[in-house]
């Protein structure tokens, strides 16, 4: 009987690799355009997508990854899609630290979640045996939840944490870097959106009643421009007066303004950025976080004079749940670099109305031209500045754009669906998360 029931679940969720860890898949790893890396089309396990990046930074601080397949580290595990940005600030450490941890981690907890209590499993048997329905107990019973995904955002802010203290005296800058963290997971027709910081997850739902289709923001911003997010830290700092501070008509968390300076040998020219903490919530910044790395030898520049007794800014994301609808039609997962140059309805109405192929690609072109229209200069001129310099034109910008296919989407729950998994810049991380300075980028794009 009990041999049965494990047959049962293989069936429905698919075997996996001896060594645990799911097969690579045949999907292309993009292709690169200058400052610009882009996957124009690709299938998911619950529907087509497209990706692209264009750098602005020095080092490229945007990372992104888009994971399709067993969700799972336990045998069998649920199918479905994990659609990652983080938009780094201070240097790229720790985005591509979330890229290279934070999926594993959700993995992990998931696999931890599957534990079966001892009273459910009369009702697996009936499964088995047909007396019962068992995909309404797993839809209940749900594997993938915001209980995972929190816990594995958690993980993913301890094991930085401790990165951070092995570095500190060699590298203490490490304790000043950063980073927003955008997830998006769809499971058994379940989106979940997780978010750290300002990137965005937009839906595009159709309104069949007129053929439009709005724009409907999932994610919440934790930035200091908003009154909800000003209280929220007034709140949890009922005793600082200067927990949020308007300077230069903008709002700081602290006030604080952080300097990031690159040295660029070809033409000898020292260039300070200066980067105002705006966000409430991110991974890392862990000097902001823990009072202990609030001190010397980090530089003067990015201590805070006085200590702190709780953590400034928080790592607990904001998860929200949404049962796609049979009329939602897509996603966009963006950085802020897209929304600082189209709204949320500009973006969606250019994914309705233009072909599949191509559209993450395509939206970055319209930031990138709404962006040298604020200079009052050529698209073609903008094109041609060197990353690092970019940078004062616009951010690094990510954008992932996935189709919801709700046929796809039934099948991916109870069956093994090919896998992908990608990373957006298509360079390969090293194993360890301080890279070293990757080579200039070839200016000859036709972006």
């Amino acid at each position: 009987m009990l041999t049965g029931v494990m047959d049962y679940f293989s069936s429905c969720w698919g075997p996996r690799s001896r060594s645990g860890h799911r097969g690579k898949g045949s999907d292309a790893a993009g292709r690169q355009d200058g400052l610009l890396w882009y996957k124009d089309a690709g299938q998911l396990c619950t529907g087509e997508f497209s990706m692209a990046v264009v750098q602005a930074n020095q080092l490229l601080e945007d990372q992104s990854q888009v994971e399709s397949g067993s969700l799972s580290l336990a045998e069998p595990g649920p199918q479905g899609t994990f659609v990652g940005v983080y938009d780094g600030h201070g240097g790229p450490e720790t985005s591509r630290f979330i890229n290279d941890h934070l999926f594993n981690h959700l993995r992990s907890k998931d696999s931890q979640s599957m534990e079966v209590p001892a009273a459910d499993f009369f009702f697996l048997l009936l499964s088995a045996l047909k007396l019962f329905n068992f995909p309404e107990f797993a839809t209940e019973h749900k594997c993938m939840s915001a209980d995972v995904i929190r816990k594995a955002f958690l993980a993913t802010e301890e094991g930085f944490i401790s990165l951070v203290s092995r570095e500190w005296s060699l590298k203490p800058q490490i304790a000043s870097v950063g980073s927003c963290c955008l997830v998006g997971v769809i499971c058994s027709g379940t989106l979940y959106v997780a978010n750290l910081g300002d990137s965005r997850a937009v839906l595009g739902r159709l309104v069949k009643a007129t053929g439009e289709v709005l724009a409907m923001q999932l994610s919440s911003e934790h930035n200091a421009c908003y009154e909800e997010v000003r209280q929220e830290l007034q709140s949890a700092h009922p005793d600082d007066p200067q927990i949020v501070v308007l300077k230069h008509n903008v709002w700081r968390v602290k006030g604080l303004i952080q300097v990031d300076k690159h040295l660029y040998s070809n033409i000898r020219l020292l260039i300070c950025h200066f980067i105002g903490y705006q966000i409430s919530r991110s991974i890392g910044d862990v000097y902001l976080k823990r009072p202990e790395y609030n001190r010397e030898p980090l530089h003067s520049k990015f201590r805070l004079r006085e200590t702190f007794q709780r953590p400034i800014l928080s790592s607990d994301p904001q998860i929200a749940e949404h049962r796609i609808q049979p009329n939602d039609q897509f996603v966009i997962f963006a950085s802020d670099g897209l929304w600082e140059h189209l709204s949320n309805q500009e973006a969606v109405d250019l994914v309705q109305n233009s072909p599949r192929n191509g559209i993450a690609r395509r939206l970055v072109k319209v930031a990138m031209q709404e962006a040298a229209k604020k200079r009052e200069m050529r698209y073609s001129d903008l094109k041609k500045i060197d990353r690092g310099v970019r940078r004062h034109f616009h951010d690094d910008i990510t954008v992932v754009v996935v189709f919801l296919d709700s046929n796809a989407m039934s099948k991916a729950s109870w069956s093994k669906s090919p896998s992908v998994s990608l990373r957006g810049g298509g360079v390969a991380l090293p194993a360890k998360s301080l890279a070293p300075f990757s080579a200039p980028a070839q200016l000859n794009s036709t972006y």
